[in-house]
């Protein structure tokens, strides 16, 4: 009896294993095929035929392009979103000046979501316009940011960096020119590098939020 139970133990074990095994290698295949060819020339069948995964297990990790696409986007969106809190959280960053807050927020951020130039272009660019699903999951994303930053520019006010006024709407206006940077940054990786890219960020940042 024991023996049986730890072999169903071990089937299932190894059954999640190869399930996780199979869900990495789709979304792999997806950043590169995307990333190169384009969400909408990229078929599901590519995908499986790419990643060596069964249409049937690509139906049962992902059920769509769409849902993959949406994943993707997710690792991207995580992984900046995880280095810029990290960098506001360190130590001294607490008593330390807006201009240097939103430098060192940003050069953390665009360090995380550019370091895979594949994972960048299908999140900033081929993430765009897909569908309405697509687009409401962006903005999902985009209203956690503007919160972030609306917090920001309110902990300026407080310093006596920053007049008081609705942040919200200024950081709204902000947040489209990061998307806008973002993309292009995503459609000429090597024209836009990340340090140009921070720069960019970090002023066009402060000069909205600072500004009297």
């Amino acid at each position: 009896m024991v023996g049986v139970v730890a072999n169903q133990r071990n089937g299932a074990a190894g059954q999640a294993t190869e399930g996780q095994g199979a869900r990495d290698r789709l979304l792999r295949v997806g950043r590169q095929l995307f990333a190169a060819y384009g969400y909408a020339n990229t078929s599901i069948e590519d995908l499986c035929e790419h990643a060596k995964v069964p249409v049937h297990v690509f139906r049962q990790e992902f059920v769509s392009r769409e849902v993959l696409l949406m994943a993707i986007y997710d690792e991207v969106a995580i992984h900046g979103l995880r280095a810029a809190e990290n960098a506001l959280m360190a130590e001294g960053m607490e008593d330390c000046s807006t201009q240097v807050r939103v430098r060192l927020l940003f050069e953390a951020y665009v360090k995380a979501v550019t370091e895979d130039p594949c994972a960048a272009r299908v999140a900033f660019v081929e993430a765009l316009g897909v569908s309405r699903e697509v687009d409401n999951h962006l903005a999902t994303w985009r209203a956690m940011w503007i919160d972030h930053l609306t917090g920001e520019a309110e902990r300026a006010v407080r310093r006596g960096e920053a007049v008081p006024r609705d942040h919200k709407v200024t950081v709204t206006v902000l947040n489209h020119a990061v998307e806008e940077l973002m993309a292009h940054h995503g459609r000429r990786p090597r024209q836009v590098d990340a340090e140009w890219l921070t720069d960019e960020l970090t002023r066009l940042s402060l000069a909205m939020i600072l500004s009297s």
